[in-house]
């Protein structure tokens, strides 16, 4: 299990590094780093809403889908009210590959084993998306509207990580 753990935060770091490696983003990539995001969070949740019998689990899972879900067609109404089509990148590529990897990691799991783990993996998936919103895909956002939709975003994220960290330590 706690090599289950460790193999989960080491791949969303990796994710998390493409991101802060990355040269700096134009809009469109930011605008397709972010739905990308949203989008496997939304899998990832679906994901433990058919594996999963705990309550606070299934609670959380449907937060992240209807949150997510919620943010996702707000940004897809923006960036074409902005003319922004989003651009595929590296980034997003390596965020894809590594949840793809983690979903069939929790798909081996079931019960409090899988329920653990993709607790904790929602744990360090926020913070690494938090943390590159923060200091990487806000900072260089250029489009001022897009700049307030991202932070609007972190702050909600950042409260789903705190939902996510508390239910973890339940989980212990």
């Amino acid at each position: 299990m706690i090599r289950l753990i460790a193999a989960a935060t080491a791949s969303v770091l990796l994710a998390s590094s493409a991101l802060a490696d990355s040269a700096m983003p134009t809009d469109p990539q930011i605008a397709h780093i972010a739905h990308t995001a949203g989008t496997l969070d939304i899998e990832a949740a679906k994901q433990a809403l058919s594996k999963s019998h705990n309550p606070n689990v299934v609670a959380f899972a449907n937060e992240m889908v209807r949150d997510h879900s919620a943010v996702n067609d707000k940004a897809l109404a923006l960036v074409k009210k902005l003319h922004v089509n989003p651009e595929a990148n590296a980034t997003s590529a390596s965020l894809t590959t590594t949840a793809d990897a983690e979903r069939a990691t929790l798909a081996r799991l079931n019960g409090a084993a899988f329920d653990k783990a993709y607790v904790d993996n929602e744990v360090a998936y926020h913070k690494a998306v938090n943390g590159a919103l923060r200091d990487t895909l806000i900072p260089n956002s250029q489009n001022a509207e897009l700049k307030a939709f991202l932070g609007t975003g972190l702050k909600l994220f950042e409260q789903h990580q705190a939902h996510a960290e508390m239910l973890a330590a339940k989980l212990k």
